[in-house]
């Protein structure tokens, strides 16, 4: 779902962190807008037409790492990308990121299936207990019928069952 106002909630949330915080965002196009006072910004870039000069989001996750941040946030989680943001995660980084989903839950299931994507030897035995520990919650948002914009659930994951993320809702809309 486009246009439903993940980045405006994002940046909110953001921008109620306290004043010394620390913010490293990683984005494909600006679109944070952070205002706190010690936020750093990288922005991927898409090869030239000779192929060169490509940085990926990839290659920000990990030089963010390197910036000693207290958040860490991705703009739009989508690609390979997700395994470092979990890797971060996992390392004690505070961070947060949007994704695109049906539902809270699809967008825990997608997080941890999008690290299976970035080439290396990863198993989901190590994705999703990782995708578990690391997310404390998940906000779902949707643009309803009328076209006002809505968060409609917040769930937590509660572990890792046969099926996969357990979740336990924590808000629901009801219309």
């Amino acid at each position: 779902m486009h246009q439903v106002e993940k980045t405006t909630l994002l940046a909110a949330l953001i921008g109620e962190c306290p004043i010394d915080t620390r913010v490293v965002t990683v984005e494909e196009t600006f679109e944070l807008g952070v205002d706190a006072p010690d936020v750093v910004a990288l922005q991927g870039r898409q090869p030239s037409l000779e192929g060169t000069g490509e940085i990926t989001l990839r290659r920000l996750v990990k030089e963010a790492l390197r910036m000693r941040p207290d958040r860490l946030v991705v703009g739009e989680v989508r690609e390979a990308e997700a395994l470092d943001l979990l890797l971060a995660l996992n390392t004690g980084v505070p961070g947060a990121g949007t994704i695109h989903a049906n539902s809270a839950r699809d967008a825990l299931s997608k997080l941890a299936a999008l690290p299976l994507l970035a080439g290396r030897n990863i198993d989901s035995g190590f994705v999703l207990p990782a995708v578990a520990a690391s997310v404390h919650i998940v906000a779902h948002c949707v643009r309803d019928a009328d076209g006002r914009r809505r968060v409609i659930e917040i769930v937590e994951p509660a572990g890792v069952d046969a099926g996969g993320i357990d979740v336990r809702t924590l808000y629901r809309w009801d219309a």
